[in-house]
This record gives structure tokens, sequence and C-alpha cells, in this order.
């Protein structure tokens, strides 16, 4: 069976690279997928789903759900570990419905967790300003970024904490204290 942990913050919460971490330290029974890492090697793959994606990521958008969904449900079907991390999912309400509903339907997948990296605004958009990796790190986009991520945060939330499977870190101390605690977390539910 595999054991699904799904970690979710603001973008420049530091999810990515928390969750790599943890996996790269758990290598022998774990694996990550960021989701914007599934949807960023498929727009780089030149494929034409890649095209449709990056005509929604490069103005900050949200793919269409059949899409995420789809992409993530195979990445986990097909992880060679267990334990599978994902970050940046779900990212609305309809991604959260949809991925429940589909899971109810996979007994050989287990959501173990929902996890949520905390941090404020203003240093969500520090960091992410001061990694500015790419075209999508401007300040507009960022502030896009950010209420696409907000909006639906409470519903998130609510229909989690209602499952009894939302975990909440604080996203705002050094790497080693959030990955350490992250990762004791999920070795103590896996």
């Amino acid at each position: 069976m595999k054991k699904l942990f799904l970690v979710i913050g603001a973008p420049g919460s530091g999810k990515t690279t928390d969750a790599e971490i943890i996996s790269k330290n758990n290598a022998e029974s774990m694996v990550h997928y960021s989701t914007g890492e599934l949807l960023r090697t498929e727009v780089a793959s030149g494929s034409e789903l890649g095209v449709l994606i990056n005509s929604f990521t490069s103005k900050g958008n949200l793919v269409p759900l059949e899409i995420v969904v789809k992409t993530i449900v195979d990445a986990i079907m097909n992880a060679p570990k267990d334990i599978v991390l994902i970050d940046g999912y779900p990212r609305s309400n309809e991604q959260m419905l949809e991925l429940d509903k589909i899971l109810q339907n996979k007994p050989e997948i287990q959501l173990v967790s929902v996890i949520e990296v905390e941090v404020s605004e203003k240093v969500a958009c520090d960091r992410v300003l001061g990694r500015a990796r790419g075209a999508d790190d401007n300040v507009e986009v960022f502030k896009n970024r950010m209420k696409v991520y907000l909006e639906p945060l409470s519903a998130i939330q609510r229909f989690y904490t209602q499952k009894g499977i939302l975990h909440k870190i604080n996203g705002e101390r050094t790497i080693e204290e959030i990955t350490a605690e992250m990762e004791n977390y999920i070795r103590s539910k896996s």
C-alpha cells in the first residue's frame, strides 16, 4: 500500500525543499514529487500537453483539474517506494474533492496526512523574490499566486481537519528545525 503525505503551503513557504530533504534522508522508504516539478517536466518536454500546461502556469493560474489529478495519481501509482510525499497539492477545493473521490476507489493508496507549512505573506514574498528562479518570480505574479493559494485555503483546512489528518508546521524557522519536525511526524505516521 502507498502511504501518501500531501505538503501544502504558500509559494515560498519552503514546502518543496522540505519534502526533498526528507525524501533524500529516507531514500530507502520515501519518494517525493512536487506538483510544480511534475508539471514543469511536462512543459519542458515540449509536448502538446506541456504547451497547454504552460498557457496556464506562465500567468500564475491553475492547471485544469483533470490534467493535474491524472499527473499526480499516475506518479503515486508508479512510485518506486511505499511512502510518497507530494507538495503543492491540492491548490483548490475542486482538486481536493477530485483526489478524495479518486482515492475512495483506490484502496492501494492511503492519504495519511496533509502537512501545512505556515509562513506569513511577507516571509513568502521575500523568499520568492530572493530566489527568482524564473519569469514567474516577480511581485505581480507572486501576488496572484498568493491570492490563488489563499482563496480555497480555509475550505481545504476545514475538510482535512474534519478527516483528522491536517497537521500544521511553523515554516518560519531554520530549515533544519522544520525538516526535523516534519520528518519525525511522517515517520511516526508511517
